[in-house]
C-alpha cells in the first residue's frame, strides 16, 4: 500500500511517517524545498515535493502518481497575517485535494488532521459539559476558523473523496515546540497562568494521534469527524506541576494573571511580531487560547467506531517529553 502524508517535516507528521514505515507502508513524505528533514532519515522514506499554494503545480507534481491512502497534516497553528491562516490551512487543503480529483487518483481513504479548535469557547458555563459532533462550531481563532473552513469544504464534496476528519485537542510530545516554550520557563523559575476561573483541559499524546490515523484509514466511514484526548480532564495547573517535578522541583514563580493582562500583553505581541517580521507565540489567537475555559471533548464515537483507546495518560506523557527534550538538549 502507497501512503502520502503532507507536512511530514512537522511535529505529528514525522511520527505518522514513522508509524507508516514500521506497517510496511511505501511511504511518502509531502515536503516543501526549504522543510527540515532532522525527523526523516529513515532511508525508506520517499520524499516528493508539493506546492500546496497551488492547485496547478499540484496536479503536475501528482500526475503519474497513485496513492492508496493521504493524510493531511499540513498547516499551520501561528502566522504573521490573519490571510495566511486561510492561505494555507483552508486553500491548502482544497487544492490538494482539488488536484487528487484531478488526476484521478484511486484513494481508499483521506485523513484530515483539524482540530478542537474548531468549536471555540462553547459551553463555557460551569458545570461545564463535554463538547460534541452535534454541536454548532464558533471558532474564536484564525486557526480554527481556517481549520472549519477546511472541513467545511470537505464537507461539500459528499462522497466524491472518502475522507475522515480528526479533531484532537491539545497534542504534545516529543518535538513539539509550544509546550516546550512552558517547559522552558518553568527550568528557567517562571509559571505563568491566566484567568481565576476554574480551566478543564485535555491533551492528547502524539502517538494517540497516529494511532487514531491509521484506525480512520483502516475503519474511517465517509464523512465522520471525531474528537480526540486521552479521555481525562485536568486543571489548568496539572500540566506544569508534572513539567516541574519531572524537571526535579526547581523553584519557581508561579503567576496567574488576569485575562485583560494576557490581553496587553498579545496586542503588544502580535505588534512586534508584525514589525520584526518574526511570528511569536503571544499574538492575538494565543489570547483566545489560553482564556477558554473548557475543553473538554467527547471521544466515545471515536471509542466504539474506531477503537480509539488512548494509550498514554499525562503523567507518562509529560516523563517521556521531558526527558526527550533533555536528551537533545532543548532544555
Amino acid at each position: 500500500m502507497k501512503i502520502l502524508i503532507t507536512g511530514a517535516s512537522g511535529f505529528i507528521g514525522s511520527f505518522i511517517v514513522e508509524e507508516a514505515l514500521k506497517r510496511g507502508f511505501e511511504t511518502w513524505a509531502a515536503v516543501r524545498k526549504s522543510s527540515s528533514r532532522a525527523f526523516l532519515t529513515d532511508k525508506r522514506i520517499h520524499f516528493i515535493e508539493l506546492n500546496l499554494s497551488s492547485k496547478e503545480q499540484l496536479t503536475e507534481q501528482l500526475r503519474g502518481q497513485a496513492f492508496d491512502y493521504v493524510v493531511h497534516a499540513a498547516g499551520v497553528t501561528k502566522c504573521l497575517n490573519k490571510a495566511d491562516f486561510r492561505r494555507i490551512n483552508t486553500e491548502g487543503t482544497k487544492n490538494l485535494v482539488e488536484a487528487l480529483l484531478e488526476v484521478k487518483m484511486p484513494l481508499k481513504r483521506l485523513v484530515f488532521v483539524s482540530s478542537l479548535s474548531v468549536f471555540g469557547a462553547i459551553k463555557e458555563k460551569m458545570p461545564y459539559d463535554e463538547i460534541r459532533e452535534g454541536d454548532t462550531p464558533q471558532p474564536n481563532t484564525e486557526y480554527g476558523r481556517s481549520k472549519l473552513a477546511a472541513e467545511r469544504y470537505l464537507e461539500s464534496l459528499g462522497q466524491r473523496v472518502p475522507y475522515i476528519i480528526l479533531r484532537p485537542t491539545g497534542v504534545y510530545g516529543p518535538r513539539e515546540k509550544d509546550y516546550f516554550m512552558m517547559a522552558k520557563s518553568i527550568k528557567q523559575h517562571i509559571d505563568f497562568a491566566v484567568g481565576f476561573q476554574r480551566q478543564d483541559i485535555t491533551f492528547v499524546y502524539v502517538t494517540d494521534v497516529v494511532q487514531a490515523v491509521f484506525l480512520a484509514l483502516e475503519k474511517g466511514e465517509t464523512g465522520r469527524k471525531y474528537f480526540l484526548s486521552d479521555g481525562e480532564v485536568y486543571q489548568s495547573s496539572t500540566f506544569s506541576d508534572l513539567i516541574h517535578e519531572q524537571l526535579g522541583r526547581p523553584w519557581w514563580l508561579r503567576i496567574t494573571a488576569p485575562t485583560w493582562v494576557l490581553r496587553i500583553v498579545t496586542f503588544f505581541g502580535e505588534y512586534a511580531g508584525r514589525m520584526t517580521g518574526k511570528v511569536t507565540a503571544l499574538n492575538n489567537d494565543k489570547y483566545n487560547i489560553l482564556k477558554q475555559r473548557n475543553w473538554r471533548c467527547d471521544i466515545e464515537p471515536a471509542r466504539k467506531e474506531l477503537g480509539f483507546e488512548p494509550q498514554v495518560k499525562l503523567e507518562e506523557g509529560v516523563k517521556t517529553t521531558i526527558k526527550w527534550y533533555q536528551d537533545n538538549k532543548w532544555l
